[in-house]
């Protein structure tokens, strides 16, 4: 899995590394940028397809460029990703943020320079965004809600005062927050033991190394709730390697496609989807028609489903 993972990983390497080639705009046709984290994470070329089929369904309505981030922390590559659309002329940024708050300095940058902000997947940090007196309207799913979904279909097959980990996303972006409050509202409200919270920062190598280290230190442990996807496969594989699969329950968060055979053996429970192929889809959505409307950028809730075998 590890050696699949470091494929994944140089096969779209060559693309995060540079964003797309600006087109020529055509008088009075936006052109919308969608920033997105990592492109090695399944579920972000899964936005970034269902984006590209929404600008070719409606190619007489706006352009599209699409780019990513080679890994989820290149806060810094994600900074010049939102710089340079700035400098081709975008009029409108959609957004799915590494970072709840570092993020915020360079996208004052881009409102400033007049271009229309919309945050989707990660929301911006509330009081980084009123301390710097900015206002971007989120277009994305109730993280923690989802989550809470996901861990009530897992206390089901628990029973109370059993021990369980989580495997949360990055500590510093807001859905990765919110995710882990969401299974810890499931699993205390269902009177299970959390002896383990530790990061595997979205990714599934470090994922499995984590759920590796959990497995070792608490050999009683009876699920691993991870974040994401990315993790679940990762923590899959290590309760492989442990040689406990069919003792330890795992869920996730994504509804990736890699996941499916893991849902259908019941190597892993229960997922949430959050529509990822429609995800940046609402948000260039939300903002053809802030520009179109001259409207007021509002929040917008999107659905979460909670999917089993």
């Amino acid at each position: 899995m590890k050696s699949a993972f470091l494929l994944l990983l140089a096969s779209v390497s060559l693309i995060a590394c540079k964003p797309a080639a600006p087109s020529n705009a055509t008088p009075g046709k936006p052109k919308v940028a969608l920033v997105m984290k990592s492109l090695a994470n399944e579920f972000f070329q899964t936005m970034a397809e269902g984006a590209k089929k929404h600008q070719a369904a409606h190619a007489a309505d706006y352009e599209l460029i699409v780019n990513g981030i080679k890994n989820e922390t290149d806060l810094a590559e994600q900074v010049g990703l939102i710089e340079q659309m700035v400098s081709q002329g975008v009029q409108a940024i959609v957004v799915a943020p590494a970072d709840s708050k570092a993020l915020i300095t360079v996208l004052k940058r881009a409102k400033d320079a007049g271009v229309l902000v919309i945050n989707i997947d990660n929301k911006l940090d509330a009081d980084t965004l009123k301390q710097a007196g900015l206002t971007i309207p989120f277009v994305g799913p109730d993280n923690r809600a989802g989550a809470k979904a996901v861990g009530e279909v897992l206390a089901k097959k628990l029973k109370a005062g059993d021990e369980v980990a989580i495997i949360e996303g990055v500590t510093t972006a807001f859905n990765g927050q919110q995710r882990r409050a969401g299974f810890e509202d499931a699993m205390n409200a269902a009177g299970m033991k959390i002896v383990s919270t530790q990061s595997g920062q979205w990714e599934m190598d470090k994922a499995n190394t984590v759920a590796s280290g959990i497995l070792a230190a608490n050999p009683n442990v009876k699920a691993l709730l991870c974040a994401n996807d990315n993790m679940a496969l990762g923590a899959a594989a290590a309760v492989q390697a442990a040689g406990k699969s069919g003792q330890i329950q795992i869920v996730g968060f994504d509804n990736i496609a890699a996941l499916k055979p893991l849902l259908a053996d019941g190597r892993v429970l229960a997922t949430a989807d959050q529509h990822g192929d429609q995800l940046a889809v609402f948000g260039i959505e939300a903002a053809l028609k802030i520009l179109k409307d001259k409207s007021t950028p509002a929040d917008q809730q999107t659905p979460v489903d909670v999917v089993t075998k």
